[in-house]
């Protein structure tokens, strides 16, 4: 089976903390080089948070959540994190997980995922 599964989601005060896991499939893993989270407000464009290379570890994050947030991943339990920490209301969105299939691209893209989550929700209360 091919999927991306988000957890972790929920509602907190502002300034709280949520951590959010997607877990991956083995098929998804064996391929992918970037895994990355993005984030869907109602009415707003899909917006990059940050990604990971599965291999190396290299992170990206947008400015939006530079100092706040720490995508990292477990490869023995084939899943991404997302740490979400001093969170504002302004982070409120569905999160989805995504995974490429290993092609060359720009990791801030959502063009250039091809495999996503259904996500989970984020509401942070001020």
């Amino acid at each position: 089976q091919v999927q991306l599964v988000e957890s972790g989601g929920g509602t907190v005060q502002a300034g709280n903390s949520l951590r959010l896991s997607c877990a991956a499939s083995e098929r998804i893993i064996s391929n992918t080089y970037l895994m990355a989270w993005f984030r869907q407000a109602p009415g707003k464009e899909r917006e990059f948070v940050a990604a990971i290379a599965w291999s190396g570890g290299i992170t990206y994050y947008a400015d939006s959540v530079k100092g706040r947030f720490t995508i990292s991943r477990d490869i023995g339990k084939n899943t991404v994190n997302l740490q979400m920490n001093s969170l504002k209301p302004e982070d409120t969105a569905t999160y989805h997980c995504a995974a490429d299939r290993g092609a060359w691209g720009s990791p801030f893209l959502a063009t250039h995922y091809f495999y996503w989550g259904q996500g989970t929700q984020v509401t942070v209360a001020s």
